[in-house]
């Protein structure tokens, strides 16, 4: 099991963290998704999930993935 951090920009509201939260928590193999709408950030648990498919599904919701890095 692994944790990635994305870092995101577009995110302004509860709304936002939440459509990430629901996109990236339905993608097989992730167990654990933490949004922080002040760090503009998400916390990803995953086991081999690539990290180009979140980044992926992140940005199909309208925002920005600026980086990642496994933890």
């Amino acid at each position: 099991m692994s944790k990635i951090r994305f870092n995101i920009e577009g995110m302004s509201c509860e709304h936002c963290v939440k459509a990430v939260k629901n996109a990236v928590g339905a993608i097989d193999g992730v167990t654990g998704v933490e949004v922080s709408l002040e760090e503009n950030t998400a916390i990803v648990e995953c086991g081999e999930t690539p990290p180009e498919l979140i980044k992926s599904e992140i940005e199909d919701q309208g925002y920005d993935v600026t980086g990642f890095e496994i933890l």
